[in-house]
């Protein structure tokens, strides 16, 4: 239950794909999850079940698309009581207005994406260690403003992430909506530095581990006053 003038943000990296599992660089590569990053999403689902979810965000690729839902119908008999609806572009006249329903909204968008890797993508990460340097696929990997070849910075990412949240995602958590966001290791440390007010010198040893929640409380003016992460 939330406290008065409170509402809860729950941010979750998507479940293990096949590409974590081969220790590979994903990036914008749409993968699925595999048979364990399913596991991993039904327990996070358990996890939340306490909390009347209102509304979700989650990327436009598959495994956060997957994870999201598994989050949302998962949950027991409260799940028959709302169902989660992917909302699409009201463009998109092959729809025919058929996602009006809007008992729990998903929102999808590319603005919570994967950090795109460019020419990593694919390739193992350990391989690529021994070709080019363990430090300096760390760099590639963990630091703020250094870019893979081709490829985004953790700045960059942040470029696109953090204008979505303050537009998009915080005036529901101002009005005291629950938001659920399932997204990537990548876009969601880039939230996380932004909710945390961390300096890019910490950013390194930001690890988010496959499908735990970190459950923040908000209140009515956007500020963030408690922190908890469901292992």
């Amino acid at each position: 239950m939330n406290q008065p003038n409170t509402a809860k943000l729950i941010l979750i990296r998507h479940g293990q794909s096949t590409w974590n599992a081969a220790n590979r660089f994903s990036g914008w590569v749409d993968i699925p999850l595999n048979s364990q990053g399913r596991c991993e999403a039904i327990k996070a689902a358990k996890k939340i079940a306490e909390y009347d979810i209102d509304i979700c965000f989650t990327s436009l690729l598959m495994r956060a698309k997957e994870t999201t839902a598994i989050c949302l119908t998962e949950c027991g008999d409260k799940c028959l009581e709302k169902s989660p609806v992917f909302k699409h572009d009201s463009k998109d006249s092959n729809w025919h207005g058929w996602d009006k329903y809007e008992e729990i909204p998903i929102y999808t968008s590319p603005d919570l994406d994967e950090r795109y890797y460019g020419d990593l993508q694919g390739y193992n990460k350990g391989e690529m260690a021994k070709r080019v340097g363990e430090e300096i696929v760390h760099q590639w990997r963990r630091s703020f403003r250094t870019r893979p070849p081709g490829g985004e910075s953790l700045a960059d990412t942040a470029a696109r992430t953090i204008p979505y949240f303050q537009k998009q995602i915080l005036p529901h958590l101002k009005e005291g909506n629950n938001v659920l966001v399932s997204a990537h290791g990548n876009s969601l440390r880039s939230i996380i530095m932004h909710l945390d007010n961390l300096e890019e010198s910490k950013v390194p040893n930001l690890e988010l581990a496959t499908g735990i929640p970190i459950v923040y409380t908000v209140n009515e003016s956007g500020k963030i006053i408690d922190k908890n992460i469901l292992n």
